[in-house]
């Protein structure tokens, strides 16, 4: 058997912050192989952005194909001795287990192998069972799952259904699952216009007037009420930047940037759209803009159903309690897997994920242990 705790640990003694592989796919690759699992190693690069190492292993070659997903990368630990611990030595205390990486979720990866073992030792599934664990999740996201989907396409690799195993619980183990997630749309808004001499306002044309009536514009009403499953949209402006430090000079340009979280009432395309019509009407006479968007992920639900009922079941079995069907929370690599087939989000507590002292109880790794093997037992029953 493999002790989810002990492989957990052995994970977080890998330093593999993002995009540095640190030894924890090698280590997840030896495990899987010992279990008869077919590993196969990909790395991607793109110009502008670092090679990323990732691993694909499947048990088995029929359908269907139940896949967990996740990563290894971590982010960095920041001021190490801001620390009670040393962030990479895995360390226990009173049942609880420290590290980077702890909940956010080589934990979770450490489950999802104790569950396959203990579901296979009876004999192969009546399918298969894959893990799609990407090394580029907490850092651009160019090289790794989204790369990763287009190779299993190109090689005829299907799933039929995912679990992804990011920290989706609020305070405790079994509070909610991620049936969906917000888009998430970045805007770079620079205003040109004309500087001058304070005094003389009407040789000028005031950038940051204008900037602060286009803001305004967007910024007035809310974007929605939001929908059944997600809650309303949101904007926030996160920096506005002029940068004239003379009290009598008329800025000639400004910037600002913002951010939209937006709920399936919308998509990445819409609001673009309305973001143009809505600067257009508020720029006035003879003012000039440009605006840049990135769209980090469009919105999506997998609707309730099939795959969020067994993992209610399973936490209903294991901890007595149906996790909250939500969509809060940031971005994951379940915005790129949506594409691919049914997803969903469950994982360890998320409180102290990306922060110092990063943890989590020894005891809810082993129950989500428990709680994955029922999910795979419902499945392919």
């Amino acid at each position: 058997m493999i002790d989810p705790v002990t492989l957990a640990r052995d994970l977080i003694r890998c330093p593999s912050v993002t995009p540095e592989e640190g030894g924890a796919l090698n280590l997840l690759q030896t495990t899987l192989e010992g279990m008869g699992f077919k590993c196969q190693r990909l790395v991607f690069a793109e110009e502008g952005t670092p090679d990323v190492d990732n691993l694909y292993a499947r048990l088995g070659e029929s359908a269907p194909n139940f896949c967990f997903a996740g990563h290894t990368d971590v982010v960095p630990v920041g001021a190490r001795d801001a620390w009670s611990v040393d962030p990479f030595a895995a360390e226990i205390q009173d049942g609880i287990l420290f590290g980077r990486g702890a909940s956010d979720m080589k934990g979770a990866i450490a489950a999802f192998a104790a569950a396959i073992k203990r579901f296979t030792e009876d004999g192969p599934p009546p399918g298969s069972i894959s893990l799609l664990i990407t090394g580029d999740e907490e850092g651009p996201s160019v090289n790794g799952t989204k790369k990763m989907l287009q190779w299993m396409v190109e090689n005829g690799e299907a799933m039929d259904v995912c679990i992804v195993g990011e920290p989706t619980n609020p305070m405790a183990l079994g509070e909610m699952m991620k049936i969906g997630r917000r888009g998430s749309l970045n805007g770079w808004l620079t205003i040109k216009g004309e500087q001058g001499h304070t005094a003389y306002p009407h040789l000028a044309d005031n950038a940051a007037h204008r900037i602060v009536d286009l803001l305004r514009a967007i910024t007035a009403a809310p974007i929605d009420e939001g929908s059944e499953f997600f809650q309303p949209s949101t904007l926030q402006i996160s920096t506005i930047d002029i940068g004239n430090p003379t009290t009598n000079v008329i800025p000639g340009e400004a910037r600002a940037t913002f951010n939209i979280r937006f709920n399936d009432l919308h998509s990445s395309a819409s609001l673009t759209d309305w973001l143009h019509k809505t600067f257009d009407a508020a720029i006035g006479e003879g003012g000039r803009y440009e605006l840049d968007i990135v769209v980090s992920g469009e919105s999506f639900l997998t609707p309730p159903g099939q795959l969020s009922d067994l993992v209610s079941d399973a936490c209903e079995k294991v901890l007595g309690q149906r996790p909250e069907l939500s969509t809060t929370g940031g971005t994951s690599d379940a915005r790129f897997i949506k594409d691919y087939c049914p997803v969903a989000e469950f994982g360890l507590i998320s409180q102290t994920m990306h922060k110092v002292d990063e943890r989590t109880a020894v005891e809810d790794i082993r129950k989500l242990s428990e709680i994955y093997e029922a999910v795979l037992r419902g499945y392919f029953q």
